[in-house]
């Protein structure tokens, strides 16, 4: 994973509304009307946020009728949570005296 996708994704999650769709979505696919209902937000915010989540491909969406239906695209977050990992034993390795920082 690049430095850059995984700056975007870090942007993306510093924000709270967006913190709380990934919330709502770990639950299942979700249609954007319920989100709407579930954070009580207006539909342009909204688009905004879910914009944002796609842009750095953590969020999927597909449009059924009139609505577009959202849910996490379970490969990406897979890679994000790899980088994460690779820190956090980075992080063990040094703080158990097993690197020379």
């Amino acid at each position: 994973m690049e430095l850059s996708e995984i700056s975007l994704i870090c942007k993306a999650l510093s924000d709270p509304n967006r913190l709380q769709v990934i919330h709502i979505l770990t639950r299942g696919e979700r249609c954007a009307c319920e989100l709407l209902e579930q954070m009580q937000i207006t539909q342009p915010t909204l688009s905004h946020h879910m914009k944002t989540l796609e842009d750095c491909s953590l969020v999927v969406s597909r449009k059924k009728g009139k609505w577009i239906h959202y849910s996490l695209n379970a490969g990406q977050w897979a890679a994000f949570c790899g980088h994460i990992e690779s820190i956090r034993n980075a992080c063990r390795t040094c703080a158990e005296g097993g690197c020379s920082c």
